[in-house]
């Protein structure tokens, strides 16, 4: 071996040699002696720095109820986006959005299967809805969306089957259904809304009884709102189109 060839690569061990002090001196400096290095937190999303929402996130919520005097009936209230603005990341303070709805009862002490005249009888008299928008400024509170109405008169069957009580929801044989329903433009600070419902319905006690008593479901939908100076985008869509 030549003398050159040594001095080579005890040049290059001494390199290595001090890169690897350099290293180790720069790790001593972030860490003190004895501590274990701390993970770095995962950021939140976007959305959820904005405003939880499983509808915005799942594009559709539904919600299972169980009210007071009514035990084993559920109660199921169902929102999605329409085909009109489907992107829920895409719903922007400025510019309409629209989403239909439903709203059911199961009688869960008898099987799904089971006849339906050994189910209890629900019906669905009145729906009311408001609404609340969130804001990052601290602005003032609006209500874009808002519903108050007979729920025979404005469900999408045009005869649905109706008694005294109103109108029947008892899965299968009857649901409450509204399409396209629009939430106006609000102030470009929203970054949430609250939808708020209220169904008035009267509980059959038991299948066959003809007894009645009156109950009221109500259910609270939040929305997240994303920051744009950009319209929501709206689709045309057939009339009869969900």
């Amino acid at each position: 071996m030549t003398s050159r060839t040594l001095r080579g690569r005890l040049a290059a061990r001494t390199t290595t040699l001090a890169l690897v002090g350099a290293l180790t001196l720069t790790g001593c400096g972030l860490f003190d002696s004895g501590s274990e290095p701390v993970p770095a937190e995962a950021s939140p999303s976007a959305l959820e720095r904005l405003y939880d929402s499983q509808f915005t996130r799942d594009g559709t919520f539904q919600s299972h109820i169980e009210v007071d005097g009514a035990k084993d009936v559920d109660f199921v209230y169902t929102l999605y986006p329409t085909k009109s603005t489907p992107r829920t990341n895409e719903w922007y303070p400025r510019g309409k959005k629209f989403f239909s709805f439903t709203f059911q009862a199961y009688d869960l002490a008898q099987g799904l299967r089971d006849p339906f005249r050994t189910k209890r009888k629900v019906y669905l008299d009145r729906i009311q809805v408001t609404s609340k928008t969130i804001t990052s400024g601290g602005g003032r509170t609006e209500r874009p969306y808002q519903l108050d109405a007979e729920a025979r008169r404005i469900t999408f069957d045009p005869e649905p089957l109706s008694t005294q009580y109103g109108m029947l929801i008892t899965s299968p044989k009857g649901a409450f259904e509204l399409r396209n329903q629009a939430i106006r433009g609000t102030d470009p600070d929203t970054r949430g809304i609250d939808l708020m419902f209220t169904a008035t319905v009267w509980i059959e006690t038991a299948a066959g009884s003809g007894k009645f008593v009156e109950r009221t479901v109500e259910q609270t939908v939040p929305i997240a709102i994303f920051e744009s100076d950009e319209k929501t985008q709206v689709a045309d869509i057939p009339v009869n189109a969900n």
